[in-house]
């Protein structure tokens, strides 16, 4: 508690499934008040505190929303009991919700304010010294008041609502943007000047930089999206030219990564070939000088890489292995972060070598879709052998021999990574339809059909489930399934000791 004192900004997360829910409830047509409580999970980052809507409780009218002794509603003493009980426990923030008239603006009553001074401080007490506070909400509108203790209160910032659609919901409504760049005026016709500062205050995370991720750097860098986290541990090579956008020879130090070159003298090479993350950098900056771009050359199942990503709008998976697959579901489960796995994959007979099929496939995970987990996508057999092998470090491949070279073609990556950034585009934008399917999509262009598969959810289970040992919205509480880095590693291509963990961050190329 300490630290979340001293940050300002407070915002809180919400699945688009619990804010309907929790719409519904308040705003039944009725131009009545109605009560509810939230639990949420906390993260914190430098700037701000996020409070992860975990579970909403609805209030029944008479039961446990009731004419008040001094106001005009009130929760009843024994409603409130359990759920603040319970948040000592499992270590969450305690939130009152009730409803005013309105549409797009709202704030608390003199009423509110003083029932606030007589309960919030016995609260924090029963809640063993965790956030607990009220929110009011219109009908597009939601203010907030947290408390720390007696003496400390924070006002919300804003509500972001996130899955299947995004909504950001303030107390009042929110100033006119200033006008854009003229370099994005064909866009702006179809999102508005609104859409293009959305996506400048965007911060997206992308895994991988290989033939999906490199594209998928370009495409966002070009729609003007304001800030990003990429990691990739590779250098280019050059048979990674034909799907890695913007690169050259010079990059893969193709000048002596040729056939006539061997031995020592090609090993030495590969070490002054250019990182992946640098190249993909470089490609965001031409289409916008003035992104925020982070690029980490490491491991991203690494505590220190991981956690830089927990704070951002939205998250690509592009890297391939199951322990990539398993840390990007978890952190969009514990930290209500949409996302995507995107990729292609070629299958062909161990025996002959035929190819049997080819396809790209996008898979949209949100909060409220159903895990990678639950849809049998994270192979535990597959988890153990990488757990034992280095050749995680090096998981783009599309075929299970590890001694076949993997193949990869731009255009299959392309189709997959069109559909993912439409996705985030419209799902960013507010333009995507909110009643969209949350369908995993496969493309097959060797005889041009699409499939749609439903994904699949279990409320028991340990990712996304409500169950009290899942980590879904449990923030900073519950540890990621990260590996421990150590101080160097021995690097596989040359031989020779280097750090096994370099940042390199800035706008400058």
């Amino acid at each position: 508690m300490a630290n979340l004192s001293t940050v300002e900004r407070w915002r809180l997360i919400v699945p688009d499934d619990l804010y309907r829910q929790l719409h519904h409830h308040l705003f039944p047509g009725d131009h009545d008040e109605h009560g509810a409580v939230i639990v949420a999970g906390i993260a914190e980052s430098k700037s701000e505190v996020r409070l992860l809507t975990r579970e909403i409780f609805l209030a029944a009218d008479g039961i446990d929303y009731v004419p008040g002794k001094r106001g005009y509603r009130m929760l009843k003493a024994g409603f409130i009991a359990d759920r603040i009980a319970m948040c000592g426990t499992e270590k969450l923030a305690y939130l009152a919700i009730h409803n005013h008239s309105g549409y797009d603006s709202v704030q608390f009553s003199s009423d509110d304010l003083q029932s606030h001074r007589r309960g919030y401080p016995a609260l924090l007490d029963i809640a063993q010294g965790m956030p607990v506070g009220a929110l009011v909400l219109a009908e597009n509108a939601v203010a907030g008041s947290i408390w720390l203790s007696s003496e400390r209160q924070i006002e919300l910032s804003e509500a972001v609502v996130v899955g299947g659609s995004r909504r950001r919901l303030t107390a009042a409504p929110i100033g006119q943007s200033q006008e854009c760049s003229p370099a994005y005026d064909r866009q702006t016709r179809l999102f508005g000047e609104a859409g293009q500062a959305i996506l400048g205050r965007a911060k997206v995370g992308v895994i991988g930089l290989g033939g999906a991720g490199s594209l998928i750097a370009e495409y966002l860098g070009r729609l003007g999206v304001g800030s990003f986290v990429l990691v990739d541990p590779d250098r280019a090579e050059l048979s990674n030219l034909p799907r890695l956008t913007g690169a050259s020879h010079w990059d893969a130090s193709g000048w002596l990564a040729g056939g006539r070159y061997s031995g020592w003298l090609t090993r030495l090479t590969r070490r002054f070939a250019k990182p992946k993350v640098l190249m993909a950098r470089r490609n965001i900056l031409r289409a916008n000088p003035h992104a925020r771009v982070e690029a980490i050359v490491g491991n991203f199942l690494e505590a220190d890489i991981a956690a830089r990503f927990t704070d951002c709008d939205y998250l690509f998976l592009a890297a391939d292995t199951m322990r990539a697959r398993l840390l990007f579901n978890a952190i969009v489960h514990q930290y209500l972060i949409p996302g995507v796995q995107v990729g292609a994959k070629v299958q062909a007979d161990r025996d002959t070598g035929e190819i049997t099929d080819v396809f790209s496939v996008v898979r949209p995970v949100t909060p409220e879709s159903g895990c990678l987990l639950c849809n049998g996508l994270i192979s535990a057999a597959k988890l153990q052998e990488e757990s034992i092998s280095e050749r995680e470090r090096r998981g783009q491949r599309y075929v299970d021999d590890p001694d076949i070279a993997a193949p990869s073609v731009i255009t299959l990556n392309a189709v997959a990574v069109a559909h993912a950034t439409n996705d985030f585009l419209f799902y960013m934008t507010g333009l995507r339809d909110p009643d969209v399917p949350k369908s995993f999509m496969r493309f097959h262009p060797r005889n041009r059909q699409v499939w749609s598969d439903e994904p699949r959810k279990s409320q028991t289970c340990l990712e996304c489930g409500q169950g009290s040992r899942s980590r879904l919205a449990r923030g900073d509480a519950r540890r990621l399934p990260v590996i421990e880095r150590t101080s160097v590693q021995r690097d596989e291509r040359t031989s020779s000791a280097v750090p096994w963990y370099r940042r390199i961050s800035g706008a400058k190329n």
